[in-house]
């Protein structure tokens, strides 16, 4: 085998690996390129199982079958145990870079000390009496937001996953102002984050007009600025110096890696509460890792002393059942959309995809009435996303403030399963931009043109500006060349950097799927490739199409549609094996 055979980063690391144990041998050397490789791809580790027997790389030897290749690791220098050091670690049949190994068995271990600890001073009558005050009897059926809140009062970690509309932040307030009414006369410090700026911001602003919450003054801060990390230096804060928090919301938690998760859970105090809120059938995380899907899995009922306490507190007739993990005793499914009606084409075609029924959703798409095709045609396509666009061009050419040509914005967006090729969003970018120029030939020659919309693409903390965050181009005589940037604050308020002081970014017409993750607009135009493609899964159309908080058009044939419907995203991990042991 030569490095030639390998991809260049794992192809590095099996070379230093290579080294460090010159004795090793071609197998041991692959499977430590596997390693490398799979944590690139989103993997936490590689199952031997599935590998076992076949060629892992072109142009490299076929692996040995599962019991012979396994035996082979455990005797490598390369290569330790549990508990022990070595770059890899070997755990049942799944190898494992060291530091993923600490990350899964630390998050896991940290969880599940949290889902046993119990909880003193939570009077179960004082708990029903504020559970019923915040959440009115309305009479259709179990209250599943309440039974989340008792969840969240009742141990130290809460896991509420639940699609769009379902109420989750509207939870997250009531879960706030519970802690709040039953602490007496303790004031609570409240941590609010997301793993992306805007997700925070989002929370921030939803908790800040709640009526439960818009007292507590809340700030949103994402993951990584509440831990300290920057430059990827050690965190400030984590168990040796722990947040100091008592009770602690995180959005958005299907974005969550694990690393990060890990790093997150470590440093939260024993004693305080976690309440993470997400989507557990929304895409994963970009780094290695799928935490809240394998964190709830098996949810759904509860054991009989979490199903008796659940039901003293909130009245409900809950589900009993043998949950798989403890985890599964805090985990709560929310399943009632508020935002779409039961007959919604949206609300409809989104359990569709999340069933993986491509029939059904197709058939939805044929009816084209609040969720309908797009023909996958490059010229069709660029006038329909320029429609879709006049709204707030308009704006812009009358001179609107910013809060408006914001709001103008946001009222529709054009999703992309990729950046390039002629139907990505480097391709739609151009193409809004060159029906631009017809107006204004000067867009072509500026880089900065009035109504620019730009997405920051790397954390600025001197700026005060965030991966994720969107900005306009806006006339300003103050403004160095007359165009000032304008973003909004999670405060409410505006600022305006001159451009020269931006840092990186791109135009924001379109943008790829996963970047769309904690953010919403009225309309969506999700854009799939004419062509399968590797990242084209179940959970991407479902995460594209759910940004769409009133109407969806889908840019795909019904048979790549299918396809895309029949893949999942499927990680390599042992967290969820990990949280099912007692």
């Amino acid at each position: 085998m030569t490095r030639a055979a390998l991809p260049l980063l794992p192809a590095e690391f099996a070379a230093v690996l290579g080294r460090l144990a010159p004795a090793a041998g071609e197998v041991e050397i692959l499977c430590a390129a596997l390693a490398a490789d799979a944590t690139a791809a989103g993997h936490v580790c590689v199952d031997l199982a599935r590998v076992a027997g076949k060629r892992p790389f072109e142009g490299a030897r076929d692996l040995p079958p599962l019991g012979e290749l396994v035996a082979t690791l455990a005797a490598s220098p390369l290569v330790a145990m549990p508990g022990a050091f070595a770059p890899l670690v070997l755990d049942g049949s799944r190898l494992y870079l060291h530091r993923y190994w600490r990350y899964e068995s630390s998050l896991a271990a940290d969880l599940l000390a949290r889902a046993a600890a119990p909880v003193e001073g939570v009077a179960p009558e004082r708990l029903a009496a504020v559970l019923d005050r915040l959440f009115p009897s309305s009479g259709e059926g179990i209250d599943m937001q309440k039974v989340a809140a008792a969840v969240a009062v009742l141990r130290r970690v809460a896991v509420i996953s639940g699609g769009p509309g379902t109420g989750k932040t509207a939870t997250a307030a009531r879960i706030l102002a519970a802690l709040v009414a039953l602490s007496g006369d303790r004031p609570l410090a409240v941590g609010l984050a997301a793993p992306t700026g805007k997700a925070a911001a989002r929370l921030e602003a939803a908790l800040a007009a709640a009526d439960e919450t818009r007292a507590l003054a809340l700030r949103g801060t994402t993951v990584h600025r509440l831990l300290g990390l920057a430059g990827g230096a050690a965190p400030r804060f984590d168990a040796a110096n722990p947040l100091p928090l008592d009770v602690l919301v995180v959005d958005e938690a299907s974005m969550l890696d694990l690393a990060l998760a890990a790093k997150l859970v470590r440093a939260l105090p024993a004693a305080a509460r976690l309440v993470l809120l997400g989507d557990k059938d929304q895409l994963a995380s970009v780094e290695a890792g799928a935490v809240l899907a394998s964190v709830a899995t098996g949810a759904g009922a509860f054991s009989a002393q979490t199903h008796d306490l659940v039901a003293r507190a909130t009245g409900e007739d809950v589900r009993l059942g043998a949950p798989p993990s403890p985890l599964a005793d805090a985990t709560v499914l929310l399943e009632r959309s508020y935002r779409f009606a039961a007959a919604s084409g949206v609300g409809r075609l989104a359990r569709a995809v999340r069933a993986g029924d491509a029939r059904t959703a197709a058939a939805i798409l044929d009816e084209g009435d609040d969720a309908g095709w797009q023909p996958l045609d490059g010229e069709r396509l660029g006038d329909a996303v320029f429609a879709g666009y006049e709204p707030y061009f308009a704006a812009v050419a009358a001179g609107a403030d910013a809060r408006a040509c914001f709001a103008a914005l946001e009222r529709f967006r054009v999703l992309c399963a990729l950046r390039g090729g002629p139907f990505g969003v480097e391709a739609v970018n151009r193409a809004v931009e060159r029906r631009l120029a017809a107006r204004d030939p000067a867009v072509l020659h500026r880089r900065w043109y009035p109504g620019r919309p730009v997405m920051v693409t790397r954390n600025d903390y001197a700026l005060r500006l965030a991966n994720g965050d969107v900005g306009i181009a806006l006339p300003d005589a103050s403004a160095s060349g007359g165009i000032a940037v304008v973003f909004e604050t999670p405060e409410g308020g505006l600022r305006r950097l001159s451009p020269a002081r931006m840092p990186e970014c791109e135009t924001v017409y379109a943008t790829t799927v996963h970047k769309s993750q904690g953010s919403e607009f009225d309309d969506v135009l999700l854009v799939l490739p004419p062509e399968p493609s590797p990242v084209l899964s179940r959970e991407l159309v479902y995460t594209g199409l759910t940004r769409a908080r009133r109407r969806v058009a889908v840019a795909a044939t019904p048979e790549l549609l299918a396809a895309a419907l029949a893949t999942r995203v499927e990680r390599d991990s042992g967290l969820a094996e990990r949280l099912q042991r007692r």
